[in-house]
């Protein structure tokens, strides 16, 4: 049923190759949801500034017959007419999509640096990589945030490594501008008054891949322990993974779920995780990161790393809720978070929109 889908899509498209090419037209292909600082909508913001160019979001809908028959009819349309095509995932139809020659195409993926393999890096039924070799083939760029990673971005997408350019993420310009941050955190105490005056630790782990290991990642969370070591200073932050199968956020903590993660990342003091990229954001922000991997034999089976993750990570590793608890209270600096900023983010600047700007489209507009 997908396939068809696919199908469909790509016939639309390639209907719409008849019409003609639309230079200053920029789509920003959004194959999964966005939030309001994703990098898709950071540059489309920045673009909107610069003038010139008509912006058009192309969000895939998740539901209703209106939004596919919109997406199928019109959205088809705004793509195969668009001088420049930005998206923030693979979009599966790519692989059937007839391009102009003088269209360009640019993967900004929607991470930054590299700690879980992902996409061609990782074990895909043949069918489903076959299609992903295709559709990156169309790609004419793909950002990354560091040339130390651009081989592992390379190799993720099938694609020749002269395709990757450093320029930097979108997002962290927001993350780096420190732009309304008072306002998010008076905004986050009148929604949850309870924490006002106190620093914030965000517990952010990522999905298992079966709902009895998902359970786990909230049942292991002593709060009790955490109030009677921290609760005078620290509030105790949740945020689940969307697709984590357990909704439960444990008693004594405040799920903060329905947060933006990039608000949460800006008024948060300190992030607990395990396997979540969002400890780059945290780590480009120098906030201390302590890593909760009670199960991290078992994770490494099913999902491998780029690097040795135990050295890698910018902070220290635990496997009890109890030593976490200790690290919070013992916070120290280490040479780890200095080198992983390092390795995963050529520029820590606000001009990364800048940047593909010059280098993408200013460079192809002549």
């Amino acid at each position: 049923m997908k396939t068809l889908i696919y199908k469909l899509f790509a016939l639309m498209f390639n209907i719409s190759r008849i019409l003609p090419l639309k230079k200053n037209r920029i789509a920003l292909l959004a194959p999964h949801p966005v939030s309001s600082h994703d990098s898709l909508d950071e540059l489309g913001r920045f673009l909107e500034k610069k003038g010139g160019y008509e912006i058009i979001p192309v969000n895939v809908p998740r539901s209703g017959a209106a939004a596919f028959l919109d997406f199928f009819i019109n959205k088809s349309r705004i793509l195969a007419t668009s001088g420049f095509v930005f998206l923030n995932d693979n979009f599966m139809p790519m692989a059937d999509l007839r391009f102009s020659p003088d269209a360009v195409i640019t993967q900004l993926w929607h991470g930054e640096g590299a700690f879980k393999k992902f996409g061609l890096q990782t074990a895909l039924n043949e069918k489903i990589r076959k299609r992903e070799i295709k559709g990156a083939s169309k790609l004419t760029y793909i950002v990354c945030t560091s040339s130390s990673v651009a081989d592992i971005y390379a190799e993720a997408f099938g694609a020749d490594k002269s395709k990757v350019l450093p320029l930097g993420s979108p997002r962290i310009d927001c993350l780096l501008s420190n732009h309304g941050t008072a306002e998010i955190r008076r905004s986050f105490d009148e929604k949850f008054p309870q924490c006002k005056g106190r620093k914030l630790v965000l517990y952010a782990p990522t999905f298992r891949d079966n709902p009895e290991r998902d359970r786990a990642l909230t049942e292991s969370v002593n709060t009790a322990l955490f109030k009677e070591k921290l609760g005078d200073e620290y509030s105790l932050l949740v945020k689940l993974h969307p697709r984590i199968h357990s909704s439960e956020v444990p008693t004594g903590a405040v799920d903060v779920t329905g947060c933006d993660i990039s608000d949460l990342t800006l008024i948060c003091d300190i992030l607990i995780t395990d396997y979540s990229s969002v400890c780059m954001d945290f780590a480009l922000l120098e906030k201390p990161c302590i890593f909760y991997a009670f199960d991290l034999d078992e994770y490494e089976n099913e999902r491998d790393f780029c690097f040795g993750y135990r050295d890698y990570v910018p902070g220290p590793v635990t496997e009890s809720f109890g030593e976490t608890v200790e690290e919070i209270k013992n916070l120290r600096s280490t040479g780890k978070a200095a080198r992983f900023r390092e390795l995963n983010f050529d520029y820590i600047d606000n001009k990364n929109c800048e940047r593909i700007y010059e280098k993408i489209i200013k460079a192809n507009s002549v």
